[in-house]
């Protein structure tokens, strides 16, 4: 029995209408750039927060709430799919990039596409679409709890990524996902990398800290100083986040040489993405904790009204701020690219025709088609259909734009940052066609749900 064009237009149509949905919220980011609201500094700032603060507090509630003992079964497929097609991502760049001597960034763009920000604005916007009620676990299932259940599988796929970047990425990343340490290209540490470095600094780096601690409170008090609020008390606000890290630098210091080293080893793979994962999974698997935190307060949630819901309304902001600060940080790149003077450079093809078919033509085919078959031949991928919608779309969508944080921390030349900015603006640009890959990802689910009856 053959398939209707109706039954393809239709879902190809509402998939379409998700995508631009996502690609506005992105040109909201450029137009308030290019308009002058916002600047390449105010996304650093506004990227930082995002990630360390907004996403940990998104995962603590979306991986808290629905992980429990009867459904943890339900995301270790997720951790070995992200860890096999992120290693076959590398190993795809690696190779094309030997073969046709592709630009050194080319392997990265292939490497690292959008995990977060691009896939979860894209759920929230096809439940308006209404296409995601084909896919309701059950009759008691409603298309709220299955976003949330979606969400939460994108939310743990994307921690796998981030922690697989900061391992084996420059170390200089120092757990900003999106954010290069040196500020305009320059080689000057920013704060946020001063202090993750106290814990290992010579002396002299200290001594250096210590004697800027003065400009530092100054520079603080004139952007930040308000009437209502004395000279010291802004003068505080820094130190006591000196004193913290000092603490942290001391203790360290009184650990034993081996465990020194491996912590030494181990931490660039521990970043604010993934301390919100370990929360929301202990959380979620400890009972008491689940029911102090998530229960209706009559059921025994006597944090979920007040603390729990206040980390929920932090971790929304995510979402769709960092979609607008990918908007921001393309107009800035853009900017950048024309201000430098110079020959300007021009973007080379054939890496940008690779990296677009691989991320929206060859990933979904596999993707589609593997988890189609796991979930309508055998159990591995449990009865949740959402969940196989989920994996299907994980390796899709555009490359990263923590492409130019690695571009920064490798000292890439002036020309090649202009080619990167130009990429990213035309694979974002491109990024409905992911429209494609939610329709056969839908029809994928659809086919696998019919198959299990």
């Amino acid at each position: 029995m053959g398939v209707s064009p109706s039954e393809i237009l239709m879902p190809f149509l509402g998939a379409l209408q998700a995508s631009i949905s996502v690609l506005l919220v992105m040109l909201y980011g450029w137009a308030a750039a290019e308009l002058g609201f916002l600047d390449a500094s105010a996304a650093r700032k506004m990227s930082r927060t995002s990630v360390t603060i907004f996403l940990p507090a998104l995962l603590i509630y979306n991986i808290g709430s629905e992980l429990k003992a009867d459904t943890i079964l339900r995301y270790v497929p997720i951790l070995f799919w992200a860890l096999f097609y992120n290693i076959i991502s590398i190993a795809i760049g690696q190779i094309a990039s030997h073969i046709f001597q592709f630009p050194r960034w080319a392997t990265s763009a292939i490497t690292f596409n959008n995990t977060s920000s691009m896939p979860l604005l894209l759920v929230q916007s096809l439940k308006a679409t209404g296409l995601l009620s084909s896919l309701l676990a059950s009759p008691d299932d409603t298309t709220s709890a299955a976003v949330t259940r979606a969400r939460s599988y994108f939310l743990a796929c994307a921690v796998v990524g981030n922690t697989l970047t900061f391992g084996i990425g420059p170390a200089q990343l120092k757990g900003h996902e999106e954010d290069s340490p040196y500020e305009n290209g320059n080689h000057k540490k920013t704060e946020s990398e001063n202090n993750s470095d106290t814990d290992h600094a010579e002396p002299t780096e200290q001594s250096r800290q210590h004697a800027s601690n003065d400009g530092y409170e100054e520079s603080y008090e004139r952007s930040e100083r308000s009437p209502l609020l004395s000279n010291a008390y802004t003068r505080q606000r820094p130190n006591l986040r000196q004193r913290i890290h000092e603490h942290g630098r001391q203790s360290f210091q009184k650990l034993p040489s081996p465990l020194q080293r491996l912590t030494l080893a181990i931490k660039h793979f521990i970043n604010p993405p993934f301390v919100g994962a370990v929360i929301g999974l202990t959380l979620g698997l400890a009972p008491p904790l689940h029911r102090l935190f998530f229960n209706p307060t009559e059921e025994g949630g006597y944090f979920n009204a007040w603390l729990s819901q206040s980390i929920q309304n932090v971790g929304e902001l995510f979402i769709a701020l960092q979609v607008v600060i990918v908007g921001v940080k393309l107009s800035a790149a853009v900017k950048d690219q024309h201000s430098s003077g110079g020959e300007p450079a021009s973007l080379p093809w054939l890496p940008f025709a690779l990296i677009t078919f691989v991320r929206f033509i060859m990933w979904p085919a596999i993707s589609i088609s593997l988890i189609w078959a796991l979930a309508a031949h055998t159990n591995l991928l449990g009865d949740d259909p959402i969940l196989w919608f989920a994996m299907m779309l994980m390796p899709v969508g555009p490359t990263a734009m923590k492409l130019m944080a690695l571009a920064d921390v490798t000292g890439s030349p002036r020309k090649e940052k202009n080619q990167i900015a130009k990429f990213l603006a035309l694979t974002y640009g491109v990024s409905p066609l992911i429209s494609l890959a939610v329709v056969g990802a839908l029809k994928a689910a659809d086919a696998a749900m019919a198959k299990k009856l």
